[in-house]
């Protein structure tokens, strides 16, 4: 079963896929928002052409376990992509995710620039392996 996950922002999305047997999160880059209808066809065509059967989505909840406005555009936006692929979508909690791709990129010895076009494709990654590892 693929599975995508993604790691949604204000600007950019971070995408990873499973491997078919769904226990490998795969990054697949970085899409720039460009707007919600071609946001929403760029994922839908995505998932089409790759056969995913899920998404999980990244929620990015305070460190209280609330849900702020992030959360809440990260809903929105799966609840979004759920009624236009007509997958299930699920949420997982991304709290700290974005701090374990920059400590994994610093290690790495990344540039900041470097860091910048990678962590989040990394976070979705994270938020990808998390969630097919709870599965098994």
């Amino acid at each position: 079963m693929r599975v995508l996950g993604l790691d949604v922002g204000d600007r950019r999305i971070g995408i990873a896929i499973s491997d078919e047997t769904g226990t490998v999160a795969q990054g697949r880059g970085v899409y720039p928002r460009r707007g919600p209808e071609e946001d929403l066809s760029h994922f839908a065509a995505l998932c089409r052409r790759e056969g995913v059967e899920r998404i999980v989505v990244g929620l990015p909840l305070n460190m209280d376990g609330s849900e702020g406005e992030q959360a809440r555009k990260a809903r929105e936006f799966g609840e979004a992509l759920a009624r236009r692929t007509g997958l299930p979508v699920e949420y997982l909690d991304e709290r700290l995710t974005t701090v374990e791709a920059d400590r994994v990129l610093s290690q790495a010895g990344l540039s900041e620039r470097r860091k910048r076009r990678v962590r989040d494709e990394l976070a979705a990654v994270l938020i990808l392996q998390a969630w097919l590892d709870r599965a098994r």
